[in-house]
């Protein structure tokens, strides 16, 4: 479903104060519409992040976990199994150990012990390695873990909670809670993902430890060193990246850009053919994380965080190696689901017009992979521009589910809806506006099925649903520089900060399909050639179309050229 192009609004003024600043003059104008103002709103200093102090817990927290490393006690950090998860337990295994503690890490298999720290999970660290921990302390995960915090307090295992998804009605009975979505909390930026929350709690330790006289400022533990990892986890969480967390992702690229980073993500980026020295928080993105995440979405995160947590070169390299074979396996079973996902809603009336048209997407299949159908669900979201939840069959006669929304329809809040209006027909849920996780009887899919239709249904405008696409408008032919794309590449762009997509109407001189799934073009702009691709795409185009697009440079035979991403075809 293409959509209708849209473009996004900019303050002329401000627009006016950056080119002035020497900013070309098109990012001038997609700076200005997201917010920027000024030059320096530009320069993104470490000491400027927020201070730990404005969240809720951590100086208790600090206190608690200095207490435990003077007296030796035994943490377990117990993490979730995606990017973030990953990331933030190599900080607190990495940050921890420097600070003293005697630390280890637990990372459970999902497909086993359910998400977050579960009664299951609290019981497999009561035989983990070193045996029975004091603490455990949860990483991207545990707001939701009622019942598992419950359990360690029975065994008298201390939890603390470090996390920052949306909690519930009801908050664990954790020691302390650091999460700056919890209630009452006053941090600044509610967009902190988990390893960013954890960063925060090894600063507040160390100014902790500090006070207590275990070192000074010139003998303390240099915790920038874990700013690489920081920012991985950032990026690929899709977190949003507000001034703060631009700060922290900037930071970590910096440090990969100059070697200065740990030897596994030195080693992800050669396994993904991607240049370290010239890092971008995409190559984060798309190029590191779904290596690390399917490690989780296939088998468990164990070796993602054990290629984080390496020191040896070697050893980095081959725990890189099996990542990238395991994200291998994860795209060709996604690439089949995909496809399983198509022929199903081949002449459903997803896209029907009408008053009538169905305003969600359901989807099953016995044979889907459980750590998949977040994908599944994003794609088909992205193509037919519905809210869309997929589920595979879990332990028993339960389903579990992974859901993908659009712009202006909060699907957590959807399912909390339904399990208001038809009581037990979710068992679980969890997740935030944009995605959520569920788990439902394998009887009760046809009654979800329309009962979430219902809920969408009621509470969203059918306005909604034609899709758009905001794009920070036309180039002139003579504005493709490279001046203008160095600059865009030295800016770090990422979710609710995204990089600028220009649109134009090209002459299509010409066009061929590569490898079977990729359309490379040749387009003219004016009286200017340039070169195109349009990745995962093999339709081929008319002879004139509007297009929405990024320049890149495009590197041949060691000469750097001006070349177009296509995104997306207007209408």
């Amino acid at each position: 479903m293409n959509p209708r192009f849209l473009r996004r609004d900019f303050d002329p003024v401000a627009a006016r104060r950056l080119q002035e600043s020497g900013i070309p003059a098109a990012l001038a104008r997609a700076l200005a519409a997201r917010g920027v103002a000024t030059e320096a709103d530009l320069q993104l200093r470490t000491r400027e992040i927020h201070a730990p102090a404005a969240l809720t817990h951590v100086a208790l927290a600090g206190r608690l976990l200095a207490d435990a490393i003077g007296q030796g006690q035994r943490l377990l950090v117990v993490a979730d199994y995606d990017c973030d998860g990953a990331t933030a337990c190599a900080v607190a295994v990495r940050g921890l150990r420097a600070l003293g503690a005697n630390v280890d890490f637990l990372v459970p298999n999902r497909f086993e012990t359910g998400y977050g720290l579960t009664p299951e999970v609290v019981d497999l660290a009561l035989r983990h390695r070193a045996g029975k921990p004091d603490w455990i302390i949860t990483v991207d995960n545990g707001i939701a873990s009622i019942e598992g915090v419950d359990r360690a307090n029975e065994l008298g295992i201390a939890v603390l909670v470090t996390d920052h998804h949306l909690p519930g009605d009801r908050l664990p009975a954790a020691r302390a809670i650091v999460n700056p979505n919890q209630p009452g909390c006053g941090f600044p930026s509610k967009n902190l993902a988990g390893v960013g929350v954890m960063f925060y709690v090894l600063m507040q330790l160390r100014a902790e430890l500090r006070a207590r006289g275990r070192f000074t400022e010139a003998t303390q533990p240099r915790l920038d060193a874990l700013l690489d990892l920081v920012a991985l986890g950032t990026v690929a969480d899709l977190v949003r990246l507000d001034r703060n967390n631009r700060i922290l992702v900037q930071a970590g690229l910096e440090r990969i850009r100059r070697g200065a980073c740990h030897p596994g993500i030195l080693a992800l980026f050669r396994i993904a053919g991607r240049e370290a020295r010239k890092a971008v928080a995409s190559d984060l993105g798309f190029a590191l994380g779904p290596r690390i995440n399917a490690a989780g979405r296939l088998t468990d995160m164990t070796v993602g965080i054990e290629c984080l947590l390496a020191d040896d070169f070697d050893r980095a390299d081959q725990l890189a190696l099996r990542l990238d074979e395991i994200n291998r396996e994860r795209r060709r079973i996604e690439s089949a689901m995909q496809a399983d996902a198509e022929v199903a809603l081949a002449g459903a009336d997803a896209q029907a017009s009408g008053s009538e048209f169905r305003r969600t997407i359901t989807l099953h299949r016995e044979d889907w992979h459980q750590g998949v159908v977040g994908l599944i669900a994003s794609r088909i979201k992205e193509r037919h521009h519905r809210p869309t939840i997929a589920f595979a069959c879990a332990d028993g006669d339960w389903l579990r589910g992974s859901g993908r929304s659009i712009e202006g329809v909060h699907l957590r809040d959807v399912l909390d809806r339904v399990t208001k209006t038809h009581p037990g027909l979710i068992a679980k849920f969890g997740g935030h506006a944009m995605a959520a996780g569920l788990t439902i009887p394998q009887s009760a899919l046809a009654a979800f099925t329309e009962a979430f239709e219902a809920a969408v249904r009621e509470t969203t405008d059918p306005a909604l649903y034609a899709p758009t696409l905001v794009t920070d408008g036309p180039l002139a032919a003579e504005d493709l520089t490279p001046t203008l794309v160095q600059a865009i590449d030295g800016i770090v762009w990422g979710q609710g900060f995204p990089q600028p997509l220009f649109a134009d109407e090209f002459e299509i001189l010409d066009q061929r399909i590569l490898k079977d799934a990729h359309l490379q073009l040749t387009v003219k702009l004016g009286e200017r050639r340039l070169r195109a691709m349009w990745f995962r795409h093999i339709e081929t185009l008319p002879p004139r179309a509007r297009l929405a697009y990024r320049p890149v440079f495009d590197e041949y035979q060691g000469v750097a050229r001006i070349s177009l991403f296509i995104e997306r075809r207007e209408g």
